[in-house]
This record gives C-alpha cells, sequence and structure tokens, in this order.
C-alpha cells in the first residue's frame, strides 16, 4: 500500500528481530488450530550450547541449543523465539477464527465483530472462488488506465489511483503529526514508487545486485503477462518500469538520511508545491483524498518530488501507462487468483529472501484478518488471553524501569543540569500503553461479503485510507495504536512520546508470571527498557516531552552523546552479517543504542525490584546468570543469507548475535556474573556506554 505517514514511517522505532514483511510466521503443514495457548519457560536450558564458553560467545552459549532445535520452516525467510510465539498466537487466532466463520450448529448469534472476522477470514479460505475469478477484480481499474491515452490524462488519474487502489504510484500520501507540532495532524507527502525495498537495490553495481535487477524484470514482465499483456509487450514495459523506478531510486534519500527527522520535515506551502511539481493539479488532489482546503503540506523529500516532475512529464505515455499498471497488479497480487499470488511469492519471498515454500493457507488469511480488522480479532483475542495480572505487574515493571533512566540521567557526568532537566521532563512525560487500547476502533462502516475476499481487501484498504484522511483538522488521539493486540513486537513513538506494548508479546516465554523475576526482567523488562531508550537514542532524542521536534540540548551536551553513540557505532560496524557484508551502524545505532541502555535498565530496575530477597541458584544458574540468559534467550534466532542481505540493506535492527554480544561486552555487571576476563571477547574495550 502507498506510504501513510513518511514522517513517522522514518520515525517509529520498534523492538522486533526482523523486518515485519519477513515476520510470516510457520508451523508445520499439519498444524492444528489452538484453543489454547501452549506454555513455554522464560528462560530455556534446552536451548543452551554448554560448550560454547560464555565469556567468548555469550549468544551461542545462550541460544546454540535452540538454533541446532529449531530449523528454519520452509516457509520462512527466519526462525526466532518471537516468530516461535507470533505463530503459536496465529494458530490460535485460527481457531478463534475458525468458530467466528462458522454459522451452523451454533449456540449463539455471532456478534458485530465475529461476524467480520469470521466472514473476512472464510473469503480468503475460498480459493476456489478466487482462483475462477482470475483478474476480473482488477479489469474495471485496468481498463481505467488502458483508457489514459494522453500525458494530461494520464497525471489527472494520479489522484483517483491514490484514493481508490493500493499501489505505489509515484509518490506516497497520508497525514501524521506535525514534527514541530504534535497536537496537529498534517498532510505529508513522502518518496514511493519503487518496487524493490530499497533504493540501493536499483543504484549498486556488484554481481548479485545486477542479478537481482534482472529477477525483478523478469518478476515484472509476468506479471504484466499475468495482467493481459502479450510476452514481447509486457517484456519491453519491464525493462521501461524499471527505467523509471532506478529515475525515482536515485533521487530517493539512503534509509540513514532519513533517520534524520530535520530531513524530512519540509513543510511546503500548496502553491509552493504546484512549483515544485506543477504537472499535478495539488488542490484537485487533495480534495480527492478527502482534505479540500488544505494551505500547506510536509514534502518529506522535495528533491525526489523534482524527479516525479521530471518523469511525469518526459517518460513516454506508454510507459508511463505501463508504469501504473504494474503497480496496481503487483499490489492486489496477493489477493488475486494464484497465478498472481504464487508469482508474487516467488520473487519477494523465494528469490529476495529465500523462502522455499508458500505457507498454509490458513496462516495467510489470519495475518489478512489482523492486517485489515486487527482491533476486531484484537477483541477476540485478548479477552482469551491477557489476564489483568499480567498487565499490573508489566505496569509496575515499566514504572520501575522508569525510575532507572531518571536516576540514570540524574548521575551523567557528561550532562549538564539544564539539559538533564529537559530530559527528566520528558521522561515523566512519557505514557504506558500496555496491552490494547482503551477504545476499540469501529469497524462498522467495513463492509465484509463472505463470498468476495478481493473485494474485501480493496474496501478495507479504502476504509483506512479514509480513516487517515478524516483525522485533519481533528484533535490527535492519543490512544491510537500503531500495532494490533496479537502481534508479538513492542515499539517506542517519539512524537506521541508513548511505549507500546500489545498483548501479543507479553506471554511465556518472553514474560511468564509463574516465572521469578530474573529472567522475566531480563527479557521483557530488557524490552521495555529498550523501547524507553528509543526516547533518548540518536532519532528520538531530537523530540521533547510533547513530542515536537525541537534542539533541547546544549551543543556541549550533543557532543557528549555523539562521542558516546559514536563507540557504539564503530563497535557494531566491526560485525559481519553475512559473506563479507558489515553491519550498517548508522543505520542501526538507534536499535544498537535501545539494546545496550535498555538491558542496563532492566537490570537496575530488577535489582530494586529483589532487594532484600535471598536469591539462590536455579538450573545451575546464579540469579545474576539468569537474568543475563534470560535476557539473551529472546534474541535466539536463525536467518536465511538471503534474508541476512535485504536486512544488511533495510533492515535498522542488528542481528541477533550482535544485538546479545554487542549489549553484553559492554556491561560489567555481566562480566562480573561470568568472571570475565580482560582481553576475553565478552569484555569490549573501550566500554561503550551512552545512558
Amino acid at each position: 500500500m502507498p506510504l501513510k505517514t513518511p514522517l513517522l514511517a522514518a520515525t517509529l522505532a520498534v523492538m522486533a528481530v526482523l523486518p515485519l514483511a519477513a515476520q510470516t510466521i510457520s508451523a508445520t503443514a499439519t498444524a492444528q488450530p489452538l484453543t489454547a495457548m501452549p506454555y513455554s519457560p522464560s528462560l530455556d536450558v534446552t536451548s543452551l550450547d554448554r560448550t560454547a564458553d560464555p565469556c567468548v560467545d555469550f549468544y551461542k552459549f545462550s541460544c546454540g541449543g535452540w538454533q541446532a532445535r529449531n530449523p528454519i520452516p520452509a516457509d520462512q525467510a527466519a526462525w526466532s523465539v518471537y516468530a516461535k510465539l507470533g505463530n503459536e498466537n496465529q494458530q490460535f487466532l485460527w481457531g478463534i477464527l475458525q468458530q467466528d466463520a462458522e454459522l451452523k450448529q451454533r449456540a449463539t448469534p455471532r456478534t458485530a465483530v465475529q461476524q467480520k472476522i469470521g466472514d473476512y477470514f472464510e473469503a480468503c479460505m475460498n480459493t476456489a472462488a478466487i482462483d475462477a475469478a482470475g483478474a476480473g477484480p482488477l479489469h474495471p481499474a485496468l481498463s481505467e488506465i488502458d483508457a489514459l491515452k494522453t500525458r494530461e490524462q494520464l497525471i489527472a488519474a494520479v489522484p483517483r489511483l491514490h484514493h481508490e487502489y493500493a499501489g505505489s504510484y509515484f509518490f506516497g500520501s497520508g497525514t501524521g503529526q506535525d514534527a514541530v507540532d504534535s497536537t496537529t495532524i498534517i498532510i505529508e507527502l513522502g518518496a514511493g514508487g519503487l518496487g524493490l525495498p530499497d533504493r540501493d537495490y536499483y543504484l549498486k553495481t556488484d554481481p548479485k545486485s545486477v542479478k537481482l535487477r534482472e529477477q525483478y524484470t523478469a518478476y515484472v514482465t509476468q506479471m504484466l503477462t499475468l495482467g493481459g499483456e502479450p510476452a514481447d509487450k509486457a517484456a519491453s514495459d519491464a525493462a521501461a518500469i524499471l527505467r523509471v523506478e532506478t529515475v525515482l531510486a536515485r533521487a530517493s534519500l539512503t534509509r540513514v538520511e532519513r533517520r534524520d527527522p530535520h530531513k524530512t520535515y519540509n513543510v511546503r506551502s500548496v502553491a509552493e508545491l504546484g512549483t515544485l511539481v506543477p504537472s499535478i493539479d495539488w488542490p484537485a488532489y487533495l480534495e480527492t483524498q478527502g482534505a479540500p482546503g488544505v494551505k500547506s503540506v510536509n514534502v518529506s523529500q522535495p528533491d525526489f518530488f523534482k524527479a516525479v516532475q521530471t518523469e511525469l512529464t518526459t517518460e513516454p505515455v506508454d510507459d508511463l501507462r505501463a508504469y501504473l499498471r504494474f503497480h496496481l497488479l503487483t499490489a492486489a497480487a496477493p489477493y488475486l487468483a494464484h497465478p498472481f499470488e504464487q508469482a508474487n511469492f516467488d520473487f519477494f519471498s523465494k528469490t529476495l529472501r529465500g523462502v522455499p515454500a508458500m505457507p498454509p493457507r490458513w496462516k495467510t488469511c489470519t495475518r489478512a484478518v489482523d492486517r485489515n480488522l486487527g482491533e476486531a480479532l484484537g477483541q477476540e483475542f485478548v479477552a482469551r488471553t491477557f489476564s489483568a495480572d499480567t498487565k499490573a505487574k508489566t505496569r509496575l515493571m515499566t514504572e520501575q524501569i522508569e525510575t532507572a533512566m531518571g536516576q540514570e540521567i540524574g548521575g551523567l557526568d557528561w550532562m549538564s543540569p539544564p539539559t538533564k532537566a529537559e530530559a527528566l521532563r520528558k521522561l515523566h512525560a512519557i505514557r504506558n500503553k500496555i496491552g490494547y487500547p482503551d477504545t476499540w476502533r469501529d469497524y462498522s462502516a467495513l463492509v465484509v461479503k463472505r463470498d468476495d475476499y478481493t473485494g474485501n481487501a480493496a474496501r478495507a484498504y479504502r476504509f483506512e485510507e479514509a480513516r487517515e484522511w478524516r483525522k485533519l483538522g481533528k484533535p490527535v488521539d492519543l490512544n491510537e495504536w500503531g500495532m494490533t493486540p496479537p502481534t508479538v513486537n513492542a515499539y517506542f513513538n517519539p512524537q506521541m512520546n508513548d511505549i507500546n506494548f500489545p498483548a501479543g508479546v507479553l506471554q511465556a516465554p518472553l514474560y511468564d508470571t509463574r516465572e521469578d523475576d530474573a529472567p522475566n526482567y531480563g527479557n521483557t523488562g530488557a524490552t521495555i527498557g529498550h523501547e524507553l531508550t528509543h526516547a533518548f537514542d540518536d532519532e528520538g532524542r531530537q523530540f521533547d516531552a510533547k513530542g515536537n521536534l525541537r534542539d533541547w540540548w546544549t551543543a556541549e551536551d550533543a557532543k557528549g552523546f555523539e562521542d558516546r553513540i559514536n563507540c557504539v557505532r564503530d563497535q557494531y560496524a566491526s560485525y559481519v552479517i553475512v559473506d563479507d557484508v558489515h553491519i550498517n551502524s548508522k543505520l542501526t545505532s538507534g536499535e544498537d543504542v535501545a539494546d545496550l541502555g535498555g538491558t542496563l535498565l532492566a537490570y537496575m530496575a530488577w535489582k530494586k525490584q529483589t532487594a532484600g530477597q535471598t536469591l539462590t541458584k536455579a538450573d545451575g544458574f546464579t540469579p545474576d546468570q539468569r537474568f543475563f540468559v534470560g535476557m539473551a534467550q529472546w534474541a535466539c534466532e536463525n536467518q536465511r543469507p538471503e534474508n541476512l542481505r535485504v536486512s544488511a540493506v533495510t533492515n535498522p535492527h542488528s542481528p541477533g548475535f550482535a544485538r546479545i554480544n554487542g549489549v553484553v561486552s559492554n556491561l560489567p555487571e555481566f562480566g562480573k556474573a561470568f568472571g570475565c576476563k580482560a582481553g576475553q571477547p565478552m569484555v569490549h574495550v573501550p566500554t561503550c556506554r551512552v545512558w
């Protein structure tokens, strides 16, 4: 789908080990729906590799056994502790959806929520009807594009395409909080229009990149052919589409550049926007999206829009029309007949990430409901899985970790009193959102039909588009969530200044009310600390207590921060991801700093929580050792080489081994717990510490 909020997309900080697109959770082909969530302890001694020296490679010591026992399933790019929990959540959701899809033998009528999610799931599962429809659901849209014979007609059609159809047509648009006034919702225009995951895929000249572009061109050709083009025309159109996208890629900011919120905040009047891209009637564009009379917008990448203007006015109309056809087809492919879905999978999953097999249909459909009716499905999930006790205990843990952060800020010897005062003001203003929203989203206006999956997907897209655009002129909804309740993830939003922990991530083995505090604080506590630290990482620190982009640092303090974060960058840049590809630590530094700071905060909170208690060994480990093993085991994972290569370019998170070894090697508390000596790999010199 088109980019909704270009600025927020660059600043939302999440805990996930993998990019969300890669987290297509797996189970065996014979998996059955779950009626209750299974139990896994938050410290798993079977995951250990006791042949490894914890002072040489703590990640291997903590996760080597897990890696050996958990090969990557055939339908996955990677497999991790997070993914396994996500799989269990999905199997449980599958059971809920099967019940809600059932029309016969029900003891009670379905509620409105059960009707929506049950019928959406049933329509998705009806592959016979989907396959029988072929490309039919797209024929009206394809006919509209084919009818665009002149340049003027084609450019005039862009507003309607953005409004009506999922797809990345030249650029993205949406609404979001104003970076300098977080109480205001503004319109944001962002770079887009690419089929490959990142600009670098179009510009690199190494053999792997050249080959991948050839494979992408073959995919574009295949998709156009499935859409009805003759093979020879589809091949020439594919070459033209690659040329158009390459121009757009060259004009796009890098992912590292987009981490600087000042570079993506460029408010322009609509009149100025008209000067930047005069070929588009911007008042008409905005009115079509549902925003008539708007006076200004944020143009996240002005130079990119200059390239859009050039492409719209100089490329042959036939090539631009082919570009529109392809982006309509590729966006709709997962919701169409099997040949479209298979072609989309073969390139984006098999070729790009090395995934051998498509997931079973129940997973595809469960994810589709979660994506488009997430808070409706979330109500059903939360009612069955998330206890008041879990919410209360994780809230207490969060408050303890925030107290620890306050103590850290107060004790910093490199930060001046004025900056400390601002930092504490921001800390005390952070809002903690745990489990699920206070008010559920209303889906009553979304029409869901039991026999129209492609139509349901299209209507869900328009429903969400309209919901986003309706935010203009209204107060910011501080209770809104950016993840659905079953999601196994967490995030910090710098403009909301809140940390968010969905119910899905607050379950064993990540959080377990039956376990002692050591692994719980090591695992979930470090996750909470991670999200909290994002408020003060290289990106988050640029926003103040109200979520506004404002420099509240003295020049000397800012330099002190950068000196310390550069220590972390230098350390992580030495780690190899795959082949000879090193971590791009300028891209990952926000997550790396959050991992480091979050673990220290969790350790401090755990020590306070257990002060005065008599703690004993368990599973052969001291309490401190159990804390660190619990912390490490959330990151156990296996990844395919292809997925690692994609992650090296696109993922702001370091791979699991670096997220653990990079952290513990900077913590004297870890070295003391395991008796590590100077000169061993898990004792990093110099010691890096930001917070």
